[in-house]
């Protein structure tokens, strides 16, 4: 797998979102709307531990980013808001770190 050439922008901050606009740019791209109290990457940890599938949500304190397709291992393609130099991007991404959560579950 080559990931700089997996890797491509897809934007950059979404209107209405904070400048810091990881938990923004994953509500935009689950829900379609700006959920002002997951603009906060730890409130995503507040939704029911899931296991990875596409659509499912990848969080952490300070990072989360939305799980597209399953690629290798632990390795996922990911809508990725605010993930460096202020651009979305669709890379791949390591779940080490993160815990999967169902963003369609009761939180």
């Amino acid at each position: 797998m080559n990931a700089r050439a997996d890797s491509r922008i897809v934007g950059g901050r979404p209107a209405g979102c904070p400048s810091s606009f990881c938990g923004c740019g994953a509500a935009l791209r689950v829900f379609g709307r700006v959920v002002p109290e997951l603009n906060l990457a730890a409130n995503w940890l507040r939704f029911p531990r899931t296991s990875p599938a596409p659509g499912m949500v990848a969080a952490r304190r300070g990072h989360v980013f939305v799980l597209e397709q399953h690629l290798e291992g632990d390795v996922w393609m990911a809508y990725d808001a605010n993930s460096g130099g202020r651009a979305t991007r669709m890379h791949p991404r390591s779940l080490r770190g993160y815990t999967v959560v169902n963003p369609r579950g009761a939180g």
